[in-house]
């Protein structure tokens, strides 16, 4: 019996669920009642049977990034090559670094096609492709650590800036990190760039060699795992603060050096209670009640 997808709209009647296997998708557009209709409509015709698309190379999609080639066929697995091939001659990285942000940035590509909006977002279990126009804008709500209810912190994106993408990593997401990071929030150009950046932000917040950090090889964890026996984080022993600076502030240095290459737009990295935050001047940022600052939680610049 062949799978079907999960499609209904959710009980505000405003947004779109869509669920196939690990793919599950928030949808939600802003225009004329006719165009977000359209918008929809795209939306689920162009899910189905984009899983199998992708199951189909998977094989490939596990191996490491060349930086020079790639010998992958479809429009959405070439899409999360090209987000990681930037990272590939410097570290080990898969294109299913940026399966994520890859698939919610095809959703609202084939919505954009057959409707005028005016405000859309995709939302690939926190990896979000953003459509904004005229004086429209998105917020962008900071965990404390994805696996935590409660917003800690927020973003705003405005139709002028030219982040279009989100993504989080961290070691307590839905993928393993080789990184100590609680959670790093990246904004860039598009959602796949975002996804792929912010798997190579969270992997640099780390203290090598550190005995408080457990680490276990990934296909021991998860057999088919695309990072193979390398070690990832499953647990944070007690840091002290000079420990978290280092470890946040290797990452900062990262994330520095994707801003000045045009890589990503912003970032915010969280470990143990403590945030760094990089970004342009496009980025700002708004402390909500019960945010406490600290020294690295003021904006730093290239």
């Amino acid at each position: 019996m062949k799978r079907l997808p999960q499609i209904a709209l959710l009980p505000d009647g405003k947004r779109l669920h869509l669920q196939d296997g690990p793919i599950d998708l928030v949808i939600e557009a802003s225009g004329s009642e006719g165009e977000v209709r359209a918008a929809y409509e795209a939306a689920a015709r162009r899910f189905n049977g984009l899983l199998d698309e992708l199951c189909g190379e998977l094989s490939e999609l596990r191996k490491a990034a060349d930086p020079a080639c790639s010998a992958l066929r479809g429009v959405v697995a070439r899409r999360m090559y090209a987000a990681v091939a930037p990272f590939a001659a410097g570290h080990f990285i898969t294109p299913m670094a940026a399966v994520a942000g890859s698939v919610a940035e095809e959703i609202l590509g084939a919505m954009l096609a057959e409707a005028r909006l005016d405000r859309a977002y995709v939302n690939n279990g926190g990896d979000i492709a953003l459509h904004l126009t005229g004086a429209e804008h998105f917020a962008v709500g900071l965990m404390d650590r994805p696996d935590h209810r409660g917003v800690m912190q927020t973003m705003r994106i405005d139709a002028g800036d030219s982040a279009r993408g989100i993504a989080t990593s961290g070691r307590h997401g839905r993928s393993f990190s080789l990184g100590i990071a609680d959670a790093v929030t990246v904004l860039a150009k598009t959602a796949a760039q975002a996804d792929a950046a912010a798997t190579v932000i969270a992997n640099a917040v780390d203290l090598p060699g550190h005995p408080g950090i457990v680490r276990l090889p990934a296909n021991q964890l998860q057999p088919d795992s695309d990072l193979g026996a390398r070690l990832v984080t499953r647990s944070v022993g007690a840091l002290g603060e000079g420990e978290i600076d280092d470890a946040l502030n290797a990452g900062v240095n990262r994330a520095q050096q994707l801003l000045a290459e045009g890589l990503i737009e912003g970032a915010a990295l969280r470990l143990l209670g403590e945030t760094a935050l990089v970004g342009s001047t496009g980025i700002r940022a708004s402390a909500l009640p019960g945010f406490h600052e600290s020294p690295l939680e003021k904006p730093a610049h290239v």
